[in-house]
């Protein structure tokens, strides 16, 4: 059977981070970029906040959160910030593509293999098109062609479980935990720093953990290429990302 795959945009795919820094230092100048802060979400449009307009931003966990990397903003320029993304057309098409060529790898392997492929996001509305045509415009330009895009709103798990997936990538720790304790998907980290001390824990609850997703698709290629029925090839996925293979109960 085809591996069913589901994969994150920005972080995996998508250089987010980068775009966001370069509109905030338009904005606000190089001052913000000066250290790494927790990820943050953008306010929904028009949302009221309760937070004081200078008051630096605190770590979060929410349906629409996006990293702002290496950004040191108060909340107020963040929204200012989010306010200016909206206004920009079709903003999501003029990201970068974190390792060149990944998309066009994983549209040739997803061929090869039969895989079935979607992509997930929590992407907030821009400017021109929605945020599903745009990435799908932008996963074409790249490479993939007719790429199934789902915009999330809830829990990554319960996505996973009900699509019966057998993989899923992001490069979000709490994302990865969602798919593990809420469904029987197996997850892979994409975290480019590999010596975070956090790691070794996220090995521990089944957590697949890459560096590139250059090397997730080569797992997952390496794996497919043997004559094996779908269980197994997930299993020698996770035994070449070095965990071990165990059977989970039902969700």
């Amino acid at each position: 059977m085809a591996l069913r795959i589901a994969f994150d945009m920005d972080g995996v795919f998508a250089d987010m981070d980068a775009e966001l820094a370069r509109q905030a230092d338009m904005l606000f100048g190089d001052a913000v970029a000066t250290r790494p802060v927790e990820a943050v979400d953008p306010p929904a449009s028009n949302a009221p906040s309760d937070t004081p307009p200078d008051q630096p931003p605190q770590s979060r966990t929410a349906d629409h959160e996006i990293a702002l990397a290496m950004l040191q903003m108060t909340t107020r320029q963040q929204r200012q910030l989010w306010s200016h993304i909206e206004s920009i057309d079709n903003f999501w098409e003029t990201l970068n593509e974190i390792e060149t060529g990944s998309v066009r790898k994983l549209s040739a392997l997803a061929t090869a293999g039969a895989w079935e492929v979607i992509f997930l996001t929590k992407r907030p509305r821009s400017g021109g098109a929605t945020a599903q045509l745009q990435t799908q415009r932008w996963l074409q330009a790249k490479g993939f062609a007719f790429p199934s895009v789902y915009v999330v709103q809830g829990s990554r798990g319960r996505i996973a479980s009900a699509l019966d997936l057998d993989f899923v990538v992001d490069d979000r720790p709490e994302n990865c935990l969602d798919v593990v304790m809420e469904s029987k998907s197996q997850a892979i980290l994409v975290w480019r720093d590999r010596e975070t001390p956090m790691l070794a824990s996220t090995r521990r609850l089944g957590i697949g953990v890459v560096k590139s997703v250059t090397e997730c698709l080569d797992a997952l290629a390496q794996a497919d290429s043997q004559e094996l029925e779908r269980p197994s090839i997930v299993d020698r996925v996770m035994r070449l990302l070095g965990l071990r293979t165990h059977t989970k109960s039902p969700s």
